[in-house]
């Protein structure tokens, strides 16, 4: 099974793309994560990625489509979790090209439905364990009052340096603008389903998981 999460920064994607890893043995395709083990993988095309953020340049849609069919080729799983791409009209087109050409479908389309305002608070309020990722946050999940993580013990904390209230406002305009297109895209198609991202995390799970065992 092949998913795309939807959602603008901070809407949730991340914990529940873990969870699915997690339960259904998927993989978690971030494009972040990819680009950053291929500029240090050596192969030729992390040597192309590796130049072109040298030089401060954007990373090309043909490069990253790249990454991902060696994914696609190479790493046996349950299915793939595209988390962050595409995100733009282009990049759908592309993807759905991709997985045509490795004779593989998209099976579901989750939109993490939230309300803008409930969202940047919410991320303003939030942090992670720096050792193992767990998300916390200061009005609905504080650090525990011993100060250790409950997932790994850890005890140190981190605050992302945008997760504040303009920088929010601002990345929110840029996924509005650019990705929210692929919203009707991918309902025109009859792929989306719309969850509600802002609702408890256990009730998001259980919304994600009737959608694709539908």
């Amino acid at each position: 099974m092949n998913i795309i999460l939807l959602g603008p920064p901070g809407a949730g994607k991340g914990t529940q793309a873990r969870h699915l890893v997690e339960s259904r043995g998927m993989t978690q395709l971030s494009t972040g994560d990819m680009l950053r083990d291929a500029k240090d993988s050596g192969t030729e095309m992390g040597r192309k990625v590796a130049d072109v953020m040298a030089r401060g340049e954007l990373v090309t849609d043909e490069i990253v489509i790249g990454l991902i069919r060696e994914k696609l080729q190479t790493e046996k799983s349950e299915g793939f979790i595209f988390d962050g791409f595409p995100r733009t009209l282009a990049q759908a087109d592309a993807l759905a090209d991709l997985l045509n050409e490795t004779g593989q479908d998209l099976d579901a389309v989750v939109e993490m439905q939230v309300d803008d305002e409930a969202l940047v608070q919410r991320i303003t309020a939030r942090s992670t364990c720096a050792n193992c990722g767990e998300v916390y946050n200061d009005l609905t999940k504080p650090i525990p009052e011993d100060g250790k993580c409950v997932k790994c013990g850890g005890t140190e904390f981190k605050r992302r340096a945008d997760d504040n209230e303009d920088s929010l406002k601002q990345r929110l305009m840029e996924y509005y603008k650019k990705t929210s297109p692929l919203i009707g895209y991918y309902y025109a198609k009859g792929e989306l389903t719309s969850v509600d991202g802002l609702g408890e995390i256990d009730a998001v799970k259980a919304e994600i998981a009737k959608a694709l065992d539908s």
